[in-house]
This record gives structure tokens, C-alpha cells and sequence, in this order.
């Protein structure tokens, strides 16, 4: 058994987004619900503190920082159509980049094994001078940047299967070889970015890999990425942290999406990535909270993960093809890492 850290807190339910909006509080409080549950009594626990203006500025512009912090006290803001903020949304936010910080240090400091960090409001849209798509400020790339500027990493794979593009995370890092970016995605589909040519500029050519799916892409075509793609592409980078920007919208039951995956894909792709973890990171792997809209499916599939963070568990994938969108990936990346 492995020792996995768990971090949600009902501070994020101050980010109040209204009753009709995807992106709600309930979808914290399920997954505040299901840690406060017996079969996760034994868990560790991790609490969120509030990031400060230097490590979010390793990421955002300061005006970005400084439009978010003016929403705080006001009773309604919107960045964007889609991105409301509210009155607590500030702090919430802060403490969703702090936690998720916490959890990467304890971590790091082999308090723990690895662990789920269920914070909200999501990060992956958000880029260095705008929030989008529901995010605030972009706590994967918080994490890596922190990972690299205060833990002295120079190797972190960031691998995001949100069903959406994580445009945010793949602008901060473009030209950066110290961070190995990998998204599976619906597409095209918002926000528009992600394909399969998009593979790093400069000093990052190669270190960003998008591996597209078509709508109606399900666990045989995830799962044959993850063989036949990402893992043999993430064994070649040796990382030393393996951070997860954990979406599940891409689960069948999700109403935003078109994808066809279920709670055992996001079991299987959790141990394929604690496979690579153990081999070359000390098994240090952490899950981040992105999207996910179903709330039944939601929890049943974050269970799933965490089950698979905290017993060790063998990567198995069905039979299955790469798409010709996957095709075009291993052939954009093939001279990079010297794919077969």
C-alpha cells in the first residue's frame, strides 16, 4: 500500500459561480462528501494554504493577478462569457494554487507517496494574462514552475486528460524542455488549440505533445495512446515528478463532451502514470482537480483514481488502434524521442 495524500476543502465552495453554472460548488461538495467517508479515514490530509503573489507570478502577469484580486468583495464578476468570479473567489483560488502547492511539497518532502488534490476553481485555461474557460489562475503550471524554481527539479511531465485542451499549461511551458507536456483532448473542440502538430518551439521543440481525439473516442483509443504514445514518450523523458491535470469530462456521462470513456480508463491511466513515476520519479505522483460535470461521475471516477494512487496496480490496455489523429502525433514526435 501506498501512502496517498488527500486535499479538499469547503473554503472552495466560496468560488460561487451561481445554480446554472457547469463549473459549481456542488462539484466540490461531492468529492468534500465522498474524502469525509469511512473508507477514507486512514488517509493523510493535506491543508490548503494561500499562494503567495511570487509564486503565482512565476506563471501570471501581475495585472492578471491584480484583475482577479479586484473581484474579491464584489458580488458578481465575469473575466469572459464562460469565467464568472464571486465575491470569495479570490481566496478560493489562492488556496486552490496554495493547496495544490502543499500537496506537491509534502510530496516532494516523502511525507507522502503521492495524492488527489480536489480544488477548485480549475486552472488549465487560465494563461499568463487572462483568465478562461472557467479558470481563475492555473494551478498545474503553478506547481511545475514551483517544482522547478523551488525544488530544483529539471524534469516534470505534466500530463493532462481533461476533455478539454489545456491551452494555458501548453503556452506556459512551449519553449521549455524542463517541462514535458502531454494532453489527450477532444477535437477540435474549445478552445481550439491542441493539435497534433503543436509540439514545442526553441529549447521546448518536442517537450509537448497533443494527442487528439475524435468525438466518440472511448477507454480502446485512450488506452492504445497511452501504451503506444504517452508512456513510451514520458519513459524516454525520465521524469522526476509526474503532475496530472485530472479532468473528468471525459467520461460518457459528462454532459459538456463527446468522449466515451468510464471510471476504469481514468483507473488504468492513473496506473500507467504511477508506472512511470516508480521508474524514474520515486513514485511521486499527484492528481489536480480539473473539470468533470457529471457529479455521479465525477465521484465514482475520482474514487477510482485514488484507489489506484493508494494500491499498486499493474497498467493494462485493451486492444486497440491508434486513431489517424493519434498516428499523426507519434509521427510529429517520432524524431524528437526516437519512437519506433
Amino acid at each position: 500500500m501506498r501512502t496517498t495524500a488527500l486535499l479538499a476543502d469547503r473554503r472552495f465552495l466560496q468560488h460561487d459561480t451561481g445554480p446554472h453554472h457547469p463549473e459549481c460548488p456542488a462539484r466540490l461538495e461531492v468529492l468534500c462528501d465522498l474524502f469525509d467517508g469511512p473508507a477514507y479515514a486512514g488517509f493523510p490530509r493535506i491543508a490548503p494554504r494561500e499562494a503567495t503573489q511570487e509564486e503565482l507570478r512565476r506563471v501570471h502577469a501581475q495585472d492578471h493577478v491584480a484583475q482577479v484580486a479586484a473581484s474579491a468583495g464584489r458580488r458578481e464578476t465575469w473575466f469572459d462569457g464562460d469565467t464568472p468570479a464571486s465575491a470569495g473567489s479570490f481566496e478560493a483560488a489562492l488556496l486552490a494554487a496554495g493547496g495544490a502547492l502543499a500537496m506537491a511539497d509534502a510530496i516532494c518532502s516523502r511525507e507522502v507517496d503521492n495524492g488527489f488534490a480536489a480544488v477548485r476553481p480549475p486552472g488549465h485555461h487560465a494563461e499568463e494574462d487572462r483568465p478562461m474557460g472557467f479558470c481563475l489562475f492555473n494551478n498545474a503550471a503553478v506547481v511545475a514552475r514551483h517544482l522547478v524554481a523551488a525544488r530544483g527539479l529539471s524534469r516534470v511531465l505534466v500530463v493532462d486528460w481533461d476533455v478539454h485542451h489545456g491551452n494555458g499549461t501548453q503556452r506556459t511551458f512551449y519553449d521549455s524542455k524542463e517541462v514535458l507536456f502531454v494532453s489527450t483532448h477532444q477535437y477540435p473542440f474549445y478552445p481550439g488549440t491542441g493539435a497534433s502538430a503543436e509540439c514545442g518551439r526553441g529549447g521546448g521543440a518536442g517537450y509537448n505533445l497533443n494527442v487528439p481525439m475524435p468525438a466518440g473516442a472511448g477507454n480502446a483509443e485512450y488506452l492504445a495512446a497511452f501504451r503506444e504514445l504517452v508512456l513510451p514518450v514520458a519513459r524516454r523523458f525520465e521524469p522526476e515528478f509526474v503532475l496530472v491535470s485530472a479532468g473528468f469530462d471525459a467520461h460518457r456521462a459528462d454532459p459538456l463532451a463527446s468522449i466515451n470513456l468510464d471510471e476504469q480508463a481514468f483507473a488504468a491511466m492513473t496506473d500507467a502514470l504511477q508506472e512511470v513515476a516508480d521508474e524514474s520519479a520515486n513514485g511521486r505522483l499527484m492528481l489536480l482537480l480539473e473539470g468533470g460535470y457529471d457529479l455521479q461521475a465525477l465521484v465514482a471516477s475520482v474514487a477510482a483514481c485514488v484507489q489506484g494512487l493508494s494500491r499498486p496496480g499493474r497498467f493494462e490496455a485493451p486492444d486497440g488502434e491508434l486513431t489517424s489523429w493519434g498516428r499523426l502525433s507519434r509521427d510529429a514526435m517520432r524524431r524528437h524521442w526516437r519512437l519506433d
